[in-house]
């Protein structure tokens, strides 16, 4: 069992990469855009709003929006709600910097020289060379800076990542190979103890989002903490009826097998946190 995570980027042929890794381990494939349309039905959100964190970089206002927090704890939880069911191949924009570093997966990171990926960007999208290239430029630029002000994370940052692959070094059918060896490798190697914390990850990421899209509760700040399916809930003025407000909600996340309310303080919870 191993979740593969793949940066996605114009010109590099990541799709074909992550569908012929995902044939040759027999793994679940997903792409970004599925994960949106996804997200976008289980939290009745629309579509074209969660762009705001898969696609293009939030402007200065935007960050100060708490929609923005909201649609990313969305995409967040329902990224990790897959990755917690195992054997998944994922390609998106920010998926590598979503998967946690507890041992269960690779988050590779694709590369390639311009040249190369400006001609597959110009077949691809038939585009002229300038253009193509314009392209390329453009949405790394994008990219970078997206990445940056949601997570914090320099995506060029070879540290970031388990593997960094040169996409044009070598046939996509070898890099599959590549990329299923390590995940056999990520299979023997991981633990138990090591899948009950991805699980309790994706577990917490579920609750904050319920307790986010809960027309009464989506404002008030929450700390969240997971062991084993038994969820703990923190925060100040948490009273009656709000702690059975609270409890109801987080009981209808499938996975939780118990539920603690305590009204207390608390110290800043940064959505990413794990």
């Amino acid at each position: 069992m191993a979740i593969i995570a793949i940066t996605q980027h114009v010109g590099m042929r990541g799709a074909d990469l992550a569908r012929l890794t995902a044939e040759r381990l027999g793994y679940r494939l997903l792409t970004s855009e599925q994960l949106v349309a996804a997200t976008s039905r289980a939290y009745n959100v629309p579509a074209e709003a969660l762009a705001i964190v898969d696609e293009r970089r939030p402007t200065f206002w935007m960050r100060f929006k708490t929609d923005t927090g909201r649609f990313t704890a969305f995409f967040r939880a329902m990224v990790l709600k897959e990755m917690a069911r195992d054997q998944l191949v994922v390609i998106g924009r920010s998926v590598a910097q979503i998967l946690p570093e507890l041992g269960c997966g690779l988050r590779v990171r694709l590369s390639g020289p311009l040249k190369e990926r400006t001609s597959v960007a110009a077949a691809e999208e038939k585009l002229t060379s300038a253009l193509a290239e314009a392209r390329v430029r453009d949405y790394d630029r994008e990219v970078r800076a997206r990445i940056q002000t949601l997570f914090g994370i320099d995506i060029d940052d070879p540290s970031s990542y388990n593997l960094v692959l040169n996409v044009f070094a070598v046939p996509l059918e070898s890099s599959a190979a590549l990329l299923a060896c390590f995940a056999g490798e990520v299979d023997r190697a991981a633990t138990a103890e090591q899948w009950d914390r991805m699980r309790d990850v994706a577990l917490v990421a579920e609750v904050r989002a319920a307790l986010l899209s809960h027309p009464k509760l989506g404002n008030a700040p929450f700390r969240v903490q997971c062991s084993k399916g038994a969820v703990q809930v923190v925060g100040l003025g948490i009273v009656p009826p709000w702690d059975d407000m609270v409890g109801e909600v987080v009981r209808r996340v499938k996975g939780v097998k118990s539920v603690q309310v305590l009204n207390q303080d608390m110290p800043p919870d940064p959505w990413q946190a794990y």
